[in-house]
């Protein structure tokens, strides 16, 4: 049997979808883009949302709008994927690397309050997995250390406080307490990447939370300026009659969304409850079973919130990075392909010459020596899924 990690869920009507926006002659940012933001803002129940070509332009975009540059700094776990940490620099601000709790995947509120300085202007939590984090906690440490924020322009003003950009390229469709993932933060970058729950084969959003000092509609539209050149007027609105003038207010980026990406993402969006139960159930069934092989995995479900149920992260609890991927080594020639989430930031090359160590980081390091994400996917079958938990007891004991 062969199963891979992660196959994008693409049935006919996406197809179908597709092809009816190729024939529309419409196959750039247009009516199907601007139809799946509104039903994101729907779903995370935002006034707003905002569809990019990832969510790392995302994440960059909202760190533009909130004027994070040079002299800056920006807060940003270990234990998270490299696009978490390399949009701060892309901007010109300084990462500062924080730990997680010891056991525990997301940031860890004691390091956040200890790293917090007086040039601190934003944090970046990660939802590991698709599992929320400790939201309450990162607000409450905020508000801790409320006198040392010094905002440098109107945004910055209103929110009075370091902001709270939410790295949600797993948690869409994830709920934090009675709230989804997209209005808990005051801004959530999303994933639309082929591997993630919800797919545009490419592509992400942001969204935002509703406060007294931003305009909506004017917001949106720094975004629109961003992510297309700075050109005021984009390629819809240039094509009604006599409408061709335009201006570049800026020297912007070029990241949208087009609605080709748009139109799968409109027809899994409709599909996603569905593909959120199979994963649920695929998650129970797995930790049934590893219950029993006593490996331990990440609490998807708990009295705090609902998980997207992204990753099925475990660990082989007692064994060291050579075991794991050993039993990685002998699960592929089984045909059953794994993975590693995450190499912590301070373990790459390009954090180890911004003068980050691993040693600062132990458990970040404790976490990533012997994790294992089995497959997750909403087409993976009961077949399949015993078949992972047989081979994988078959190789932690070889």
């Amino acid at each position: 049997m062969k199963i891979p990690f992660s196959p994008p869920d693409i049935g006919e009507e996406e197809i179908s979808e597709v092809a009816d926006t190729l024939r529309s002659g419409w196959i750039t940012t247009g009516p199907k883009t601007k139809k799946f933001e509104k039903e994101i803002a729907e779903f995370c129940g935002t006034t707003k949302a905002v569809c990019l070509n990832s969510a790392t332009a995302s994440l960059e975009m909202t760190l533009r709008i909130l004027g994070i540059g040079e002299g800056d700094e920006v807060i940003v776990p270990a234990y998270t994927y490299t696009a978490s940490a390399s949009v701060i620099c892309h901007v010109g601000a300084k990462p500062v690397i924080v730990d997680c709790a010891k056991g525990k995947l997301h940031l860890d509120a004691e390091a956040l309050a200890k790293a917090i300085t007086d040039k601190t202007k934003v944090v970046i939590p990660v939802d590991v997995g698709g599992a929320m984090c400790d939201y309450d906690s990162i607000f409450k440490v905020l508000e801790t250390k409320k006198s040392l924020f010094k905002p440098k322009n109107k945004i910055q003003e209103g929110f009075g406080r370091i902001i709270v950009l939410a790295d949600g390229a797993h948690s869409f469709g994830a709920e934090y307490k009675t709230q989804k993932s997209g209005g808990v933060a005051d801004f959530t970058a999303f994933s639309f990447h082929a591997v993630k729950n919800l797919t545009t084969a490419e592509g992400g959003a942001v969204t935002w939370c509703d406060r007294d000092f931003i305009d909506n509609d004017e917001l949106y539209k720094q975004y629109m300026l961003l992510s297309l050149h700075g050109q005021n007027k984009d390629a819809l609105a240039k094509t009604r009659a006599g409408a061709w003038e335009y201006d570049i207010v800026a020297p912007y980026f070029k990241c949208n969304m087009t609605d080709i990406m748009a139109s799968i993402g409109l027809v899994q969006l409709k599909r996603y409850p569905s593909m959120l139960k199979r994963r649920k159930e695929i998650i129970e069934y797995y930790n049934s079973q590893l219950d029993k092989l006593g490996i331990d995995y990440l609490k998807h479900y708990t009295k705090n919130g609902t998980s997207s149920g992204h990753l099925y992260i475990s660990w082989l609890t007692g064994h060291d990075s050579e075991f794991r991927n050993n039993v990685i080594s002998k699960m592929a020639e089984m045909g059953v392909a794994t993975n590693v989430h995450y190499k912590p930031l301070p373990l790459l090359t390009a954090y180890k010459n911004l003068g980050f160590d691993i040693k600062d980081y132990p458990n970040a390091f404790e976490l990533y020596q012997n994790e294992v994400t089995l497959p997750l996917y909403s087409t993976l079958t009961n077949e399949q899924m015993e078949y992972v938990i047989s081979a994988l007891s078959e190789c932690i004991k070889a």
